[in-house]
């Protein structure tokens, strides 16, 4: 069922990345608090790695276990281990090797000099059976139920890898595939799909910047999940987008109340 999605509109870029690092710290505690351990999904691209390191610098972040925190990725370019265009080597950069982990909870997707090689239906395998193994009963699916999953908005609408028209985001049974031929590069990738996404507690999209401003308010305007797949994106409890005040440009004010501005 999907959940009727909240917006929350900041001034700018970097209020915005330090808010949604705040409010992440915030929920991450709660969920250590009252079941031990907490789970979140990462996205890249320049939102998601800005609330990286808006994390890596809050004084609150000490507040975390990062030992009992599991990280996992919503999409990852298929690329060599240690690529700098892949997620987990920008996040790397920008917060996790700042932070104490265990490095057995950070579950990156496979690389393409990984032990798959270049075989990216197996890789994506891989990742979904990684994922079936660490859900719990408690889950009733075949992944966590992620307390967080983050998911930047491309100019196109595309979250993940999930890009419109493709063949992946067409996907119901799998939760996660290969993609061939993304409309930008690199054409080859490992994502999340929208069942996968959905099983999380709280969605959480963020676009930030002029160009985010069209996709944002097609996605958020009744549009298919298969011409806007931001559309499709929804969490179990809750679905937030967090915006600057650049992407929210093309919004009825209706749709969010004038003192998040």
């Amino acid at each position: 069922m999907s959940t009727a999605p909240q917006l929350v509109v900041h001034r700018d870029k970097e209020l915005m990345a330090q808010a949604a690092a705040a409010r992440l710290i915030t929920r991450i505690v709660d969920a250590q608090s009252s079941r031990g351990e907490a789970s979140v999904v990462l996205t890249g691209g320049r939102n998601g790695n800005g609330l990286l390191a808006a994390l890596a610098a809050a004084p609150a972040r000490d507040a975390i276990d990062w030992s009992r925190l599991d990280l996992w990725w919503g999409d990852e370019r298929f690329l060599p281990d240690g690529d700098p265009d892949r997620n987990v080597t920008q996040a790397r950069e920008a917060l996790l090797d700042a932070v104490p982990l265990d490095p057995k909870r950070v579950h990156a997707m496979p690389a393409s000099d990984g032990p798959h090689g270049s075989d990216v239906e197996t890789a994506a395998a891989a990742y979904a059976a990684e994922l079936a193994a660490a859900a719990g009963p408690e889950d009733h699916g075949p992944v966590p139920a992620f307390d967080v999953l983050m998911l930047g908005v491309g100019p196109d609408t595309h979250v993940a890898s999930l890009f419109p028209e493709l063949p992946a985001v067409r996907e119901t049974e799998r939760t996660v595939v290969g993609v061939h031929g993304a409309p930008k590069p690199p054409p080859t990738r490992v994502t999340l799909t929208l069942p996968a996404i959905r099983a999380a507690r709280e969605v959480w999209l963020l676009a930030a910047g002029e160009d985010k401003a069209e996709a944002a308010a097609i996605a958020l305007s009744g549009a298919g999940e298969i011409q806007a797949p931001a559309a499709g994106a929804y969490g179990r409890t809750r679905t937030l987008w967090l915006l600057d005040a650049a992407a929210a440009s093309q919004l009825p004010r209706t749709l969010y109340p004038p003192a998040t501005a």
